[in-house]
């Protein structure tokens, strides 16, 4: 769809959409409006249950793993355990607080945006679909949510915490901090705190008024010429909200730089207790006031200066950026150079979400799961073991995902390929279409280094095959060592450093299975392979039956052709008498 050439042209088509969008925003409001109290209590009640029922454990549990942790010292043990102390106390009254508010956004926002969705998807009842689109659904996704949190505290948490407990450095030497330096930080990170906090609050709200004006302007312009954020209609109710709301979003992000600001002074501490110096901490506090002005700067696209000065906070200068990379960095090309106005979001955008890839290593593992099925490598035994959370699961819930990821890489080695091939062979992750998420980069950097190592060791057909079941069979090693995988390497040091790619794939795949939605769907994947399983024993067993009768039907074809063969011999030799009779026993055939 392209936009409106000409004046009339572009007031007419706004003409036209006015009365369509506020139509179906009202509906979509009047959805959420009913469904806002419903979707707020279950995800309220939900997560509050979850938080105030596990924090008893999560509170001892954390004392635990720190007092037990190896690469930490006493003292840096009895000042965390201090520390945690305040946010074990805040954990309870944020996380109920953010509950409500993310049940009350989301009970609102999701029958609206579904409203939307509903006139674009090309189905054929769209009047339907604008009614229920958003009803059920979100009852459903509030469930979900709550599931999810629920994962994420139990799971996710107990994971992080006995990675923490059980970590050891390569050296075997401790963390531990340093007693005479510690009240000089404190004093520099109050200060820091201070300071920051106010000069940072007065330029925020000094540009804020900046940032409204601008941005509804831009808002504005793009909503009569149907164009920007107005272009495609899913993207409609964001963009007629931010209009509505964009006073709130200034103020909101006001407030946001004030909370930052405390962080961003806090830290001052940390770079005194680094460098050992009370000056380098006092130079990151005018420093920061720098970095907070460039960056807003960058952001509301006004022009590269700041009023305070960039001092040397550290002992070893950082190394200096070139005029490339500040031109990516401090000001990215897509605030300077204005992107098109006429792309589709259907057509032209290209870029992967972090969902859209677990969607795809959810798809493989089943793929894979379902091979491995068929080759006897897992066993019923395994889905068992992961359903009831023993200790000997891994082969399914760490082995099965990891071999996965394994795959990949070496379907991405044969492929030449310069990021990360998926299965269907036509989704490429690359550094121009991965998800711009930071989170997402802690998983996709290292699976492309290991990526590279296994390409340049050149690794043989034996030694890929060593590699996949080493990854599948490691937490059940007594399996891994009755094959015979370990004539596979010709080398003990070929085989350590095989055993140390493994390590590494199933340390990121641990920390994938982190992420929030992942133990929900790999639960849904269990269940699946389990029920491939049952009816490949069923069929198995049915083939196995055939093949009996099968063979009592050829036994009994074969006596009575042997007998019929000495009948027709007799009659041929009438001489000869058959001193050998032929006896057929009692036969059930089914």
């Amino acid at each position: 769809m392209e936009p409106p050439q000409g004046f009339w042209a572009t007031l007419w088509n706004f003409i036209c959409f006015l009365p369509y969008f506020i139509g179906l925003l009202i509906l979509g409001t009047i959805k959420g409006a009913i469904l806002c109290p419903l979707i707020c209590l279950i995800v309220t009640i939900g997560n509050s249950a979850i938080i105030l029922g596990l924090w008893p454990a999560h509170s001892i549990w954390t004392y635990y793993c720190i007092l037990r942790a190896k690469f930490l010292g006493p003292v840096l043990k009895i000042v965390l355990c201090i520390c945690i102390s305040a946010l074990l106390v805040l954990w309870p009254v944020v996380s109920i607080f953010g509950s409500i508010i993310g049940g009350a956004g989301y009970g609102l926002l999701a029958p609206i945006v579904s409203t939307f969705a509903a006139v674009e998807g090309g189905k054929s009842n769209a009047f339907y679909h604008c009614i229920y689109d958003g009803t059920l659904s979100t009852v459903k996704g509030s469930f979900t949510v709550v599931r999810d949190f629920m994962d994420v505290c139990f799971h996710s948490y107990f994971s992080v915490m006995d990675d923490l407990r059980l970590q050891v450095l390569p050296d075997g030497k401790r963390y531990e901090i340093r007693l005479l330096h510690l009240p000089g930080a404190i004093v520099v990170g109050l200060i820091g705190i201070m300071f920051d906090v106010i000069v940072i609050t007065f330029v925020a709200i000094y540009k804020s008024f900046y940032m409204l004006f601008k941005g509804w302007h831009r808002l504005f312009h793009d909503l009569i010429g149907r164009e920007g954020p107005f272009l495609e209609t899913i993207c409609v109710p964001f963009a007629g909200l931010a209009i509505l709301l964009w006073p709130v979003i200034v103020a909101g992000a006001v407030l946001a730089s004030m909370v930052s600001s405390i962080f961003l002074g806090a830290y001052a501490s940390v770079i005194a207790y680094q460098e050992s110096s009370v000056l380098f901490g006092l130079s990151y506090i005018i420093t920061s006031l720098a970095m907070y002005d460039e960056y807003s700067n960058d952001v509301l696209d006004m022009p590269e200066c700041s009023c305070f000065p960039r001092l040397q906070y550290r002992k070893k200068n950082p190394p200096s950026r070139t005029s490339s990379r500040t031109a990516s960095i401090s000001r990215p090309n897509s605030f300077s150079v204005p992107p098109s106005r006429s792309v589709s979001f259907q057509n032209s955008y290209i870029d992967l979400k972090p969902l859209e890839l677990l969607d795809g290593l959810f798809s493989e593992s089943k793929h894979q799961g379902e091979i491995l099925i068929d080759e006897g490598l897992i066993k019923l035994q395994d889905l068992e073991n992961c359903k009831s959370n023993k200790a000997d699961n891994k082969v399914i819930n760490l082995g099965l995902p990891t071999y996965c990821i394994l795959q990949m890489l070496l379907r991405s080695i044969k492929a030449n390929s310069e990021g990360l091939l998926l299965r269907d062979n036509t989704t490429e992750i690359t550094s121009r279409n991965r998800p711009k998420d930071i989170v997402f980069d802690w998983f996709i950097n290292p699976l492309l280094i290991i990526k590279d190592q296994i390409k340049a060791r050149n690794l043989s057909d034996a030694e890929e095959n060593y590699l996949r079941q080493l990854v599948l069979l490691h937490g059940n090693p007594e399996r891994l060592k009755n094959s015979d995988l370990e004539s596979s390497s010709d080398t003990e040091l070929k085989r350590a450093e095989l055993d140390g790619l493994a390590r590494r794939l199933r340390g990121i795949t641990r920390s994938i299975s982190r992420y929030p939605t992942f133990k929900r769907r790999f639960d849904d994947l269990v269940s699946s392979l389990t029920e491939e399983l049952a009816k490949k024993n069923s069929g198995s067993h049915s083939q196995h039956g055939s093949q009996s009768v099968s063979r009592t039907k050829s036994k009994f074809m074969r006596i009575i052709s042997q007998k019929s063969f000495r009948n027709r011999a007799s009659n041929q030799n009438p001489g000869e008498e058959d001193t050998e009779p032929v006896v057929v026993k009692d036969i059930d055939i089914v």
